[in-house]
């Protein structure tokens, strides 16, 4: 019996829904943070050490490369926060039907995305 389906997939090709995408960014943000976490107890650290060592610090933190670095951070955190809500909800059996999961696929990239921008802004 001859199928259709093809052997070898080119994965280029693939379009994936939006909950597998959002599903995937949570793992990548959540691998983010765990390799960003030494380096900000690192920078956490001396910045407590001394005056002279919290002015260092600031002058770290006010170059524009940093600030772009810790908005990336402040991303991964975000993103990872609401869709692991997401994800604990789905563990309670809901939201599994496919408009509800693309909806709050939708709202967890709206919300961290919104509250990226509302917390950078002020930081910035």
């Amino acid at each position: 019996m001859p199928t259709s389906r093809p052997k070898h997939l080119n994965l280029m090709q693939i379009r994936m829904p939006l909950p597998a995408f959002v599903s995937i960014l949570h793992r990548v943000s959540g691998a983010v943070l765990y390799l960003m976490l030494p380096l900000l107890l690192c920078l956490l650290g001396s910045s407590l050490e001394s005056a002279k060592s919290f002015g260092e610090f600031k002058t770290w933190v006010d170059h524009p490369l940093a600030k772009i670095v810790m908005l990336g951070v402040l991303w991964a955190y975000l993103h990872h926060f609401c869709a692991g809500i997401r994800h604990l909800a789905m563990d309670m059996h809901m939201g599994l039907e496919l408009e509800r999961a693309r909806a709050t696929s939708y709202a967890v990239l709206g919300v961290s995305l919104a509250l990226t921008a509302a917390i950078g802004v002020k930081l910035w």
